[in-house]
């Protein structure tokens, strides 16, 4: 194959990526998929889409090799091909951002503008929760918590938030993280926490950056195959008890 043959088709590929991500929903549904494996159904209530349209989106994402799909019973589950979809989306919002100077009103309008405090990194994170400084809140879906959470890590939903505040001891800090730097759910919850008196923060990245770096997380296939091994630990100690 000729120089020229090589070079058309690797950018013919990469175009078929490119084409992938030029729907605002099947952006939308990336993101939705980064925070954990996901089925048509639950995607298409998230999104506000019809399961046929969902089902289309998904086939394009599929086609482009950014999405998998594994089977489980009757059910179909979706996620990331690779965690280097998540770099690209993160890539993509950052040099939009840049070059769009409406992304910047939104995002401090919404995000940034909201929170005067600098939201703490994975790194400071990190390093609190191994000295147990911190009180982690995820205040994404209880859905999105199941297939998978920052470790250490407690579900609260925004929506529920005013409910747990007797849970949190107010001698630790309390971190809120949700989806990604643009989510808002963190910020709601910031602000929710600061007005009861709290010191808290938000958490700088979302659960996808965090499980993406390699950072400890506890994720839905982990504890099955926890649960998995304990159960036989159970059957193998009943074996020699009868033994």
């Amino acid at each position: 194959m000729k120089h020229r043959e090589v070079k058309n088709q690797l950018f013919s590929l990469w175009a078929e990526a490119g084409k992938a991500l030029s729907s605002p929903k099947r952006l939308e549904l990336l993101d939705l998929i980064a925070q954990g494996e996901r089925t048509v159904e639950e995607l298409a209530h998230e999104s506000g889409l019809t399961i046929n349209n969902t089902s289309s989106h998904l086939s394009v994402l599929k086609r482009a090799h950014l999405i998998e799909r594994r089977k489980e019973g009757q059910s179909v589950y979706h996620r990331l091909a690779t965690t280097e979809v998540v770099t690209l989306l993160r890539s993509l919002q950052a040099v939009s951002r840049k070059g769009f100077h409406e992304i910047e009103h939104l995002t401090q309008t919404y995000l940034d503008g909201r929170d005067e405090l600098e939201p703490l990194t994975a790194s400071e994170l990190r390093d609190r929760l191994r000295k147990r400084e911190v009180t982690l809140i995820d205040v994404r879906p209880e859905v999105e918590y199941r297939a998978g959470h920052i470790e250490g890590a407690i579900s609260v939903p925004v929506e529920k938030l005013k409910a747990r505040f007797s849970e949190f001891p107010r001698s630790k800090p309390v971190i809120a993280y949700c989806r990604g730097p643009y989510c808002v759910f963190a910020v709601d919850a910031v602000e929710q926490l600061r007005k009861r008196g709290f010191k808290s923060f938000r958490l700088a990245v979302g659960y996808p950056d965090w499980a993406a770096a390699g950072l400890p997380v506890e994720q839905k296939e982990v504890a099955t195959v926890r649960k998995a091994k304990s159960v036989r630990g159970a059957l193998s100690k009943k074996r020699r008890s009868v033994a």
